[in-house]
């Protein structure tokens, strides 16, 4: 046909090997060219013509005729099927010249056994020992494919553990993370099978550290014994593994050398008398001379005595009379030099200021010890001592002043200057002279407490520390200070006029700096402070404490300087951090990003902490967002202890992790001081990164025949969104330990902290777990700072004259471009200038700034610096800027006054 005499058939499509699931049939197809009829064959018999499914078509490219024939072979089939070979099927094509033979296809019953021929067998293995584990899968059809679980995951193959072609796991050298529940997991088409579960533990027997140097003698004198010890610490050991065997301790015997007290020998004959009348002789101590450590003689070595019997006096008096002659010099000449120095004096004004001279005449800031339980407390109420003081360089902590003076009575910013006279003798040493007028200070008297009219009293908003005795002040409390705080809120509140002072919420890191001048004359305002921590989730990390200050209806004439500590590590640019401020509906808006300029606030942002100059009153606080997972989280570590209650043997270890801010850590201090909890280890710090792992805790070394720790318990772990987005809240875990006998009273573990794939810190515990009467004291735990207001000239360390001289010099544009610009460079605080140039005074919110910046540091060095750099670089100009040199200068010696001296003027 066209063609085709010459052509046998060609199958297409023959039939596939199959196997049967269940009791679903299998199909199988046949497809020919050119074929005139197919058949499919079974077992050597013919298939009825009546079970095929037949299709034919032309195909238009050759014109050959093509054929398609399919059955149906069910499980009975198979199943009845008896014979030599597996049951099987082929197809048969004829053409005009022929037939055809397709392939055989076998058709078998897929199935697979419930039970494993041989299960694996758990182990209990040396560390670096080699750990073979045999699965033989059950039965089945087509044969099961194996595989091994640890855990419930997949065990994979590398250079340590090889699943050979035998089923079995092979591991070459053990190691501790090799331990675990291995599962052998053999499937096929059909089903899957799980082994019995085989556990198998690497174990770490114990080792010998080195041992200790020989203690001394336990005697002074005499035979004695002297010891060393060792520790099955190299390694401890581990999941069962053998304690070491020998001595822990060796002692020997030793012989110490006696004390031998020292003796006088006999006295020399005396000296031959002197022109003084005055013979002479001496002792040593040599009978017998003190040996190994003994007692040295007592008494003198010399010995004097008069000649004469007392006759000798002629030359007594010859000194007398010359001593009291070089007496009357000396005063004579210090008249002469008194009056010399005050006609110099004289020839030098105050009226401008300059800084050519700061650095030497710089003392530290200073204050006399006056509050009970701190020694750097500020006693507003004392005249200064000048002959006892302290170095101030803790962080600041103020005499609460509500019940004293509330308004301090200072000149004001722009009064007219005390005359002042200063003799400048070089850039680095400056005399100071104060004239007749020059110890007064204009000042005003207290006027009556007043405030904005029309302002009714409001308390409900927030509880103030301490009550007010005998007094009570208008105020404003907003929305911003819920009634009914999630955790209980620290507050600290303060009566503040013109002369402004600082709030401070003890041992947080929280503070606000109100500047002089600030409140209007005739006013004052009752000034607060809350901390308060709210439990709505947030997408960013908040980074420090939520921090209101108020009241809303504030009016100030200037910018308040408010500092946050923070917990974000800033080394890096891996944080886009942001200050943000709750709105009168409770929902956060973002203030400015502390990397932009705004004219609207100002902000400093240091390593630990943040300085914001502010407008209005509210909450604050900042946040940061990632960009990287590079991004760094400051956390502090500390563990505390304490005897379990209902178990007379039993002790509790809790380890928490907290933002580290003092006020995250406040929080744990004082919950451990109320359940009577000890401070084991000073707290540490980790650096938590941001790459979405875990941290893991994990308590070690526990001495294994002396205490037992709890199943389950030896490892725990904070998932990576419950330490990143913790928001200032404490995690905690705990370690539930019991020893095994009363006697045992001592505890020594380690505690591993450690990010995976990040930084890991070791908490070392060694206590001792007998209850002592009274609770456990912890020094760290004490707050010995509860100072939270300090009111008027002692909340600053820039005396106020000295602030006035500094604001009237850079306010001016000055020619030669001395100005309040030069003084922010000069001070560092040269970003954002737009902020300070809308300014009324951009030097008095520049030196607010530095206020607070360091209100720790308790010195002026930096401002001394600064000034005097200025006054150098701008006495070279030209002599026109003589008198700017000499102002700064008389700025410099006056900050350069010792701090009693200062003191006494302010009092």
């Amino acid at each position: 046909v066209h063609g085709t005499s010459g052509t046998l058939p060609h199958f297409l499509q023959e039939p596939d090997d199959a196997y049967i699931i269940k009791s679903n049939p299998i199909k199988l197809k046949c497809r020919a060219r050119p074929a005139l009829q197919i058949f499919f064959k079974c077992n050597g018999e013919w298939v009825h013509q009546s079970q095929h499914q037949s299709q034919e078509h032309t195909d238009q490219g050759t014109g050959l005729k093509i054929r398609e024939v399919m059955i149906n072979v069910s499980r009975q089939q198979v199943e009845d099927f008896h014979g030599p070979e597996d049951y099987w099927c082929l197809c048969v094509a004829w053409s005009h010249l022929g037939t055809s033979k397709s392939r055989k296809a076998t058709l078998r019953i897929a199935y697979l056994r419930k039970n494993f021929e041989q299960d694996p067998q758990g182990r209990e293995v040396p560390i670096k020992g080699m750990i073979v584990l045999h699965c033989r899968p059950p039965e089945g059809v087509p044969v099961a494919e194996v595989e091994w679980l640890k855990n419930e995951e997949p065990v994979g193959s590398d250079g340590n553990i090889n699943t050979r072609a035998d089923h079995n796991l092979i591991i070459q050298k053990a190691r501790l993370s090799d331990s675990g529940n291995y599962t052998c997991l053999a499937s096929n088409i059909v089903a899957k099978r799980r082994s019995l579960t085989a556990t198998v533990v690497v174990f770490v027997n114990g080792g010998w550290s080195l041992w200790t140097d020989w203690s001394a003698c336990n005697v002074r004198c005499g035979r004695g014994v002297q010891k060393r010890s060792r520790t099955c610490t190299n390694p401890a050991p581990l999941n069962g593994g053998t304690f070491c065997e020998g001595m822990s301790v060796q002692k020997s015997t030793c012989n110490a050398l006696c004390p031998v007290d020292g003796g006088w020998g006999e006295w020399t004959e005396w000296t031959v008398c002197n022109a003084e009348c005055a013979r002479q002789r001496s002792r040593e101590c040599t009978a017998p001379e003190p040996k190994h450590g003994g007692r040295r003689c007592d008494g003198a070595t010399l010995g004097t005595d008069n000649c004469t019997g007392g006759l000798c006096t002629q030359s007594d008096d010859v000194a007398l009379y010359s001593g009291l002659a070089a007496g009357v010099v000396t005063v004579v000449v210090l008249i002469v030099a008194v009056t010399l120095y005050r006609r110099n004096q004289s020839e030098y004004g105050v009226d401008v200021i300059d800084s050519s001279a700061l650095t030497g005449g710089f003392q530290s800031f200073s204050f006399k010890t006056a509050c009970q339980g701190n020694p750097l407390l500020i006693n507003s109420s004392q005249q200064p001592d000048l002959t006892v003081s302290q170095t101030y360089t803790s962080p600041i902590c103020f005499q609460d002043s509500m019940d004293k003076e509330l308004i301090s009575q200072e000149p004001s910013l722009f009064d007219p200057l005390p005359d002042l006279k200063v003799k400048v003798h070089s850039s680095f040493m400056v005399s100071l002279g104060v004239s007749e007028r020059g110890a007064e200070y204009h000042t005003q008297k207290a006027h009556p407490q007043t405030f904005p009219r029309g302002l009714a009293p409001d308390y409900s908003g927030v509880g103030l520390e301490g009550t007010l005795r005998g007094r009570r002040e208008k105020t404003l409390l907003g929305p911003l200070a819920p009634s009914k705080p999630s955790r209980p809120p620290l507050r600290t509140a303060g009566v503040f006029g013109h002369a402004g002072g600082r709030l401070v919420v003890p041992n947080t890191g929280v503070s606000l700096l109100v500047p002089h001048g600030g409140i209007a004359v005739d006013t004052t305002w009752e000034m607060y402070m809350v901390i308060n921590q709210d439990d709505s989730k947030r997408q960013e990390v908040l980074l420090s404490p939520e921090v209101t200050y108020g009241p809303l209806g504030l009016d100030l004439s200037c910018p308040v300087a408010m500092t946050i500590a923070h917990c974000a590590e800033v080394a890096a640019d891996n944080w886009s951090i942001r200050l943000k401020r709750q709105t009168q509906d409770n929902k956060w808006e973002e203030v400015m990003s502390v990397e932009e300029e705004s004219t609207s606030c100002y902000c400093l942002l240091e390593a630990q902490c943040c300085h914001l100059l502010l407008e209005h009153p509210g909450r604050y606080a900042l946040v940061g967002e990632p960009l990287s997972q590079e991004a760094v989280k400051r956390l502090r570590l500390a563990v505390f202890g304490s005897a379990d209650n209902t178990n007379p043997l039993g002790y509790s270890l809790r380890v928490y992790c907290v933002d580290d801010t003092p006020y995250a850590f406040q929080e744990v201090a004082s919950a451990e001081r109320v359940r009577g909890g000890c401070l084991l280890e000073e707290p540490k710090t980790l650096l938590f990164r941001g790459n979405s792992l875990s941290l893991q805790l994990s308590i070690q070394d526990v001495p294994q025949f002396l205490w037992s720790i709890k199943p389950f318990t030896t490892c725990q772990e904070f998932s990576f969104s419950q330490v990143w987005a913790s928001n200032q809240h404490p995690l905690q875990c705990a370690f539930s330990l019991e020893r095994y006998s009363p006697a045992s009273s001592q505890l020594s573990c380690k505690i591993s902290v450690r990010q995976v794939k990040g930084q890991e810190q070791i908490l070392q515990v060694y206590t001792s777990v007998v209850e002592v009467s009274g609770g456990p004291y912890n020094p760290l735990l004490s707050s010995d700072c509860t100072i939270t207001s300090q009111m008027g000239s002692r909340a600053f360390k820039i005396p106020l004259s000295i602030r006035q001289r500094i604001c009237a010099t850079f306010d001016t544009a000055n020619a030669k471009g001395k100005d309040w610009q030069l003084l922010a460079q000069k001070l560092c605080i040269d970003r954002n200038l737009c902020y300070f140039a809308r300014q009324e005074s951009p030097s008095a919110v520049i030196l607010s700034l530095w206020e607070a910046q360091h209100q720790d540091t308790g010195d002026l060095d930096s401002l001394a610096s600064a000034l005097e750099e200025i006054g150098k670089v701008h006495s070279t100009h030209s002599t026109s800027s003589r008198t700017s040199t000499q102002t700064t200068t008389r700025t410099t010696a006056t900050l350069g006054r010792s701090t009693e001296e200062l003191d006494a003027e302010f009092t």
